[in-house]
């Protein structure tokens, strides 16, 4: 911009067109020129220029040699001419004043370029620049494009630029908002809260595989209403698109009450990304068992298996007083009859409590899922104690009774309310232990259903401790912030 205060005072002082002119020395309308070979410069311009006298719709932006300019004279405030001899020029090449020369106006003249070589950039002006006379007229409305660019003249320099843009204004950032904390919940005296914040002091934990999404690895779901009846699709899909903003992955025990074919409806309807992993029900006998196994086929040839993944024969079973032998041999049935079907691809384990799993049984298993609690046990010292107790009993079942296979918890919890035994029942203990057990399980390498989704009302007639181990109610409220859950 500096470049167009120079060379607009040059056409206005001298009323004239921009041409090459013999050496001289003058002052024009308080302009300071010095002579020198290649014609007149602008030496400095002192602040009695009158701008308003300035008649910008006659300048002719084309003929300005702008990398010529002396930036660094062209606002001088100096109040006497220096004479040529105080001011010593080298070549062409080097820093020039001002390109454009001033002659005497001609009529209808046309102007043409000055003979000044072009530089390669232009020279860097001094940080401070004392501004002109801070009224400057606005130029015509229509003013002849230089070529190529045109700078927008200016009492106040800018740097030089190869672009003849103005620069976008940068807007200031929003700052973001402040974090929110999370309230948390009280903790009685044998139960610490979890830790807010995750430790600095070791390298992260490790991460069990296959967990889509959530606070938890995985959670077991018994959809049965309050009453005890079957759910429709829209209970089913109300409730699983809670359940997957808290796990990727979900426990079925049976295919009774088409909760199975309800579960892949739901997920695939509402693209909730769950995986599902269905369990068929062997405890009322060898019937009861093959309806569930004719369901679960039904189910997967018409929905696809892309979103099941595993197959538990049976629940506790043994501790029930099904024989061993007799598991095997369901556990065989069932993997004949999917290999006869082609869905031989699905993995096939039982789900035992890990004192009855034994390495006869894990052979036949895909996978070794187990039952362990800590809640049942004869001594309580804390919750970080139970926490501690399952996961190593969960290493003596992958270190003695698996062979090598991979060890799942098929349930682990604590119950809300009730008595069983030393163990304190509490909404604060079960979000300590649902916190402290995710945790060490991540660590620890182990995926696991946490039991359960919801508090089971619809076991009508049983304890307290067996109604209230859901992390949602009866009726799918959530009992506490599952945001808890994501710490360590």
């Amino acid at each position: 911009m500096r470049a167009c205060i120079s060379s607009l005072l040059l056409a206005a002082v001298a009323g004239s067109q921009l041409i090459s002119a013999a050496p001289i020395a003058a002052v024009s309308g308080g302009v300071g020129l010095v002579g020198r070979d290649d014609g007149i410069v602008v030496d400095y311009v002192p602040a009695s220029v009158d701008w308003n006298k300035v008649d910008w719709s006659q300048v002719n932006w084309s003929a300005v040699n702008w990398d010529a300019v002396n930036w660094q004279s062209v606002f001088s405030s100096r109040d006497t001419i220096p004479s040529s001899s105080e001011t010593t020029y080298s070549s062409t090449q080097d820093q020039l004043g001002s390109a454009a020369v001033i002659s005497a106006p001609a009529a209808n003249s046309t102007p043409e370029l000055s003979n000044a070589p072009e530089s390669s950039a232009a020279p860097e002006p001094k940080p401070v620049v004392p501004e002109p006379s801070p009224v400057v007229p606005e130029p015509s409305p229509v003013v002849p494009e230089p070529s190529p660019v045109v700078p927008e003249p200016s009492p106040v320099a800018p740097e030089p630029s190869s672009s003849s843009e103005k620069p976008s204004p940068v807007a200031s950032e929003a700052q973001p908002p402040a974090p929110t904390t999370t309230s948390k919940p009280e903790y009685t005296s044998s139960s610490p809260p979890p830790k807010p914040e995750p430790s600095t002091s070791a390298a992260p934990d490790p991460q069990p595989p296959a967990n889509s999404g959530g606070s938890l690895w995985g959670l077991t779901y018994s959809p049965y209403n309050i009453d005890g009846s079957c759910p429709d699709l829209a209970t089913v899909s109300s409730q699983l698109k809670k359940v997957a903003q808290v796990t990727g992955n979900i426990r079925l025990y049976s295919t009774d009450c088409s909760q199975l074919r309800l579960a892949v409806q739901a997920v695939k309807n509402n693209n909730l990304g769950l995986t599902i992993h269905p369990g068929i029900w062997i405890s009322d006998g060898a019937s009861r068992m093959q309806s569930d196994l004719d369901e679960f086929v039904s189910v997967v040839k018409q929905y696809g298996s892309d979103i099941i993944n595993g197959l538990s024969v049976g629940n506790e079973d043994l501790s029930k007083g099904t024989s061993e032998s007799t598991l095997i041999g369901y556990i065989n049935q069932v993997r004949s009859r999917l290999q006869a079907e082609g869905l031989g691809h699905i993995p096939i384990y039982a789900t035992e409590q890990d004192a009855h799993f034994t390495s006869s049984l894990a052979n036949v298993c895909d996978l070794v899922q187990v039952n362990i609690y800590s809640i049942f046990d004869s001594i309580f010292t804390s919750i970080d104690a139970s926490v501690k107790s399952v996961i190593q009993r969960a290493d003596n079942i992958r270190n003695n009774v698996a062979g090598g296979k991979p060890v799942r918890f098929g349930e682990t919890g604590w119950s809300a309310a009730g008595n069983t035994g030393p163990s304190p029942l509490s909404l604060a203990n079960q979000i300590a232990y649902a916190q402290k057990f995710k945790c060490a399980a991540a660590s620890a390498g182990y995926e696991y259903f946490y039991f359960e989704a919801k508090n089971s009302q619809w076991k009508q007639g049983a304890a307290a401790s067996e109604q209230n181990f859901g992390i949602f109610s009866a009726d799918f409220v959530p009992k506490f912030d599952f945001g808890l859950l994501n710490y360590c």
